[in-house]
C-alpha cells in the first residue's frame, strides 16, 4: 500500500494507485518497444526513383574498383557500403530483384538508386527509364 498519501480517503487513494500502476506498465511496455533499423543496418528501407546505367558505362571502373558488366545484378547507392545487398522493389508494378552495392551515385536529384541493366530488366523498368522504387537492405557487408 502507498503511504504517502494518508490523509487522503480509501477512494482516491485507490485512484493514485491504479494511474500509478497504469503509468508504470506503460513505461515497460515503451522500453520494450523496437525502433527502426538504421541507414545501411538490416531492414532499413528507403523510397524514391531509381534509373539505370546505360550500355556506355559496360567495362568502365566502378566506385569499388571493379568494372561496371550490364550482366550483372549491381547497383549504385549514394551512401550505403560497397557489398551491401539490398531488395529493389518497382513501386509500379511490385517486382522485385536483389542487388549488391557497387558504386556510387546516382548524381540525379531524387533518384536513390542506379541499376544495372539486367537489375533495371529484373524489375521491368527498362521503357519507362526512371521509376519510384523501394530499397530495403538484407544484408550489411563483411568488415574484413
Amino acid at each position: 500500500m502507498i503511504t504517502f498519501l494518508p490523509a487522503l480517503p480509501n477512494s482516491i487513494s485507490r485512484t493514485i494507485k491504479s494511474i500509478l500502476i497504469a503509468a508504470s506498465v506503460a513505461l515497460c511496455l515503451s522500453s520494450c518497444a523496437t525502433t527502426a533499423p538504421g541507414f545501411g543496418e538490416k531492414g532499413y528501407t528507403e523510397e524514391g526513383k531509381a534509373s539505370y546505367y546505360g550500355r556506355k558505362f559496360q567495362g568502365r571502373k566502378m566506385a569499388n574498383g571493379e568494372r561496371y558488366r550490364r550482366s550483372k545484378l549491381t547497383a549504385a547507392h549514394k551512401k550505403l557500403p560497397f557489398g551491401t545487398q539490398v531488395v529493389v522493389t518497382n513501386l509500379q508494378n511490385n517486382k522485385t530483384v536483389k542487388v549488391k552495392i557497387t558504386d556510387r551515385g546516382p548524381f540525379v536529384r531524387g533518384r536513390i538508386v542506379d541499376l544495372s541493366e539486367a537489375a533495371a530488366k529484373r524489375v521491368d523498368m527498362m521503357d519507362d527509364g526512371v521509376v519510384p522504387v523501394r530499397v530495403k537492405v538484407i544484408k550489411t557487408p563483411r568488415i574484413k
